[in-house]
């Protein structure tokens, strides 16, 4: 049947975009899948869609009691989970000169301390043999402007995976990043014409990616087809970084 049949997965950051692709796609592959957002008009409109094998849970990744809840509905309804994609983010530009305290607290708080809190308190739950996967961004890979403190906050992510690998290598938890260019989502349908037109001007297949991509690399880490990926990144950015090279 599906790559995912019978598995237990949790996506956060899942109502739109990058996430809910991904929860579709891992449901039309035989999981069960938890989804967080942050609101509940948008939780419900996700679940609505996805029809089937799903559970939605308000939760802010950055808020620790929120993650807290979030884990004891799994364990209610499943009891365990194999696979968990950590992808709930934040981002917001600001050139050094400009940054403030603010600024930095809320991408790192969502970003690199929410998502490791996230893996942490996931851990009682999960399997061995599993997939953590996180959603990093190719700003982490090469210098964009205004986002010295978002490319930080998901560098974090690789510098994670290759400390984790050796802390669950006892489970057999598998630990990979993936590095998004610029995807087709909510976020960059915000931006302006000509933001728009450089990240397209960037990438050599002169065009954004689609969330459905991000969530074939997800779904290419979380089975069994990436049994021997662990400790890496792969960037799915249509050539930018090459491009840049």
């Amino acid at each position: 049947m599906g790559k995912l049949k019978n598995k237990v997965a949790v996506i956060t950051g899942a109502t739109s975009g990058i996430g809910f692709a991904t929860a579709k796609l891992f449901v039309e592959e035989g999981a069960y899948v938890f989804i967080t957002g942050r609101r509940q008009n948008e939780i419900d409109e996700a679940v609505k869609k996805l029809g089937r094998n799903v559970t939605g849970v308000v939760a802010d990744s950055g808020n620790l009691s929120d993650l807290d809840k979030l884990f004891d509905v799994v364990k209610s309804v499943k009891g365990n989970i194999d696979i968990l994609y950590a992808n709930a983010g934040a981002v917001d530009g600001a050139p050094i000169g400009d940054i403030t305290e603010e600024h930095f607290d809320k991408q790192f708080n969502v970003n690199a301390r929410g998502t490791l809190f996230t893996v942490q308190k996931a851990l009682p739950l999960f399997i061995d043999n599993g997939s953590i996967i996180m959603t990093g961004s190719v700003a982490a890979q090469k210098g964009m402007p205004y986002l010295s403190v978002y490319a930080a906050s998901k560098a974090a992510l690789d510098a994670y995976a290759k400390g984790w690998v050796s802390d669950l290598k006892a489970k057999g938890i598998r630990v990979n990043v993936i590095h998004p260019g610029a995807i087709d989502t909510p976020l960059s349908q915000g931006m302006s014409k000509e933001q728009l037109q450089t990240y397209i001007d960037g990438a050599s297949l002169g065009r954004l990616g689609k969330p459905d991509e991000i969530a074939a690399t997800a779904l290419f880490l979380a089975s069994d087809d990436s049994s021997f990926i662990t400790g890496t990144s792969i960037v799915v950015d249509g050539g930018s970084t090459i491009q840049e090279a």
